[in-house]
């Protein structure tokens, strides 16, 4: 297999090759780009992915560390989509549990898209029993949820989700309640394209740090969904 190269940063052609695929989304352009698209956005996505997953393999010993796995397609599935463009303007990767699903059990992303970067961790479409336990464990022991939450938004992550449309019902201080009042609920920070950490191994380093720091979170969402979805439960 094709050693990958180490990670040292996107390049200011990544912003480039994906503001003007956002343009140009055709095949033909796209065809005639492809080895930029595997230059200054696969390989170091790749790269990316290699770096950290010694760091993430110790936050989750069960994460699915294959780059393949790990890495999203370029190519839209537009089968049963009204939008046809056949490529997407960004790429990401994701650190979840073999077996696993995106959907209803926590996981880490990272992406970099036409507009800007973003990562985080979260429950991202799980399903509504699993965030009414979790909503139960945050009020049956509030302070120690509360530690875990504070170490994230010092961490400058924010918390986002779908809200509900009705409030519901809780006796829970204001600082719970971005928490208690979503659909799906996750941690994430955005950067801007002009942020120089991008273009060198920081943004790495800057992941691992930034992923280590919210482990317990990332945790605690996981034993929700087991509980949720064991026997017993």
């Amino acid at each position: 297999m094709k050693e990958i190269p180490s990670f040292t940063g996107f390049k200011p052609e990544t912003v480039r090759f994906l503001q003007e695929l956002k343009e140009n989304n055709y095949k033909q352009w796209f065809d005639e780009h492809k080895t930029v698209y595997q230059e200054v956005l696969l390989q170091p996505f790749r790269a990316l992915a290699v770096m950290l997953s010694p760091s993430m393999y110790n936050i989750d010993p069960m994460f699915d560390l294959r780059p393949q796995k790990m890495l999203s397609r370029i190519y839209r599935d537009i089968r049963f989509s009204s939008n046809k463009a056949p490529y997407k303007t960004s790429m990401w990767l994701n650190f979840q549990r073999m077996t696993t699903h995106w959907e209803n059990f926590p996981g880490y992303f990272a992406e970099f898209s036409d507009e800007y970067f973003m990562y985080g961790m979260g429950l991202f479409m799980p399903k509504r029993k699993v965030t009414d336990h979790l909503r139960e464990e945050i009020g049956y022991n509030p302070e120690s949820f509360k530690e875990m939450a504070q170490t994230a938004l010092d961490t400058g992550f924010e918390v986002a989700g779908e809200t509900y449309k009705r409030p519901l019902s809780n006796d829970l201080p204001e600082f719970y309640q971005p928490w208690m009042q979503r659909k799906n609920i996750y941690v994430l920070k955005t950067l801007p394209l002009t942020d120089e950490r991008l273009f060198n191994e920081a943004i790495a380093l800057q992941l691992i740090e930034d992923f280590t720091q919210i482990a317990d979170l990332y945790h605690f969402m996981v034993k929700i969904v087991q509980e949720t979805v064991s026997p017993d439960h």
